[in-house]
């Protein structure tokens, strides 16, 4: 591979790009963002369908990246409940930031503080319940790759994006309780 074809494929990886409309397939006014933004409900009225172009995206309820939060990675959601959306009110979104290099690893643990029975593993995991044994997770490890947890079995429910680092209890992924039934990697 050239020196110019690498360079081209860079810059392909770090294009990002959402565009947020304010009614179903595409239609309405619509507001373009290629980098974090902490408030663009000032530009739209209500947000109901998304077309991302570049990057993966976490997008947010309300201002200042608060609310619900959901993933998108590129492509097309002609509706709110193509992206698992309660409505349609999305206020900011921020570019998730992949620096796994294809490299993931997570380690649950059964209780905070990294307590009791600990599992790892590079996988998604649609039931923590079948392919583990337990219930909640109460703490855990991301040692490589970003991943999303999901309060429900099959990758539903309320969202929470985790980087690499030590999360001790649940509040430090912001969540009020243990409440991980499934998780899977964030990948472009």
């Amino acid at each position: 591979m050239t020196h110019s074809k690498k360079h081209e494929e860079k810059l392909l990886l770090l294009w990002l790009e959402i565009t947020f409309y304010e009614d179903k397939h595409f239609q309405g006014r619509h507001y373009d963002c290629d980098w974090d933004c902490a408030d663009f409900h000032m530009y739209l009225n209500r947000c109901n369908s998304i077309r991302v172009e570049g990057g993966t995206w976490a997008v947010y309820e309300r201002p200042n990246f608060a609310g619900y939060m959901y993933i998108l990675p590129r492509g097309e959601y002609p509706e709110y409940q193509h992206w698992m959306g309660l409505n349609d009110r999305l206020s900011s979104c921020r570019a998730v930031r992949l620096s796994s290099r294809g490299q993931y690893k997570i380690q649950i643990f059964e209780k905070g503080d990294f307590d009791g029975q600990m599992y790892e593993t590079t996988e998604d995991c649609p039931s923590i319940m079948e392919q583990f044994h337990v219930r909640e997770v109460h703490s855990c490890k991301v040692l490589a790759g970003a991943w999303i947890f999901y309060e429900l079995p099959n990758y539903r429910g309320r969202q929470y994006l985790l980087d690499k680092k030590e999360y001790r209890k649940p509040i430090d992924w912001g969540a009020a309780s243990p409440a991980v039934q499934s998780f899977r990697r964030v990948v472009e």
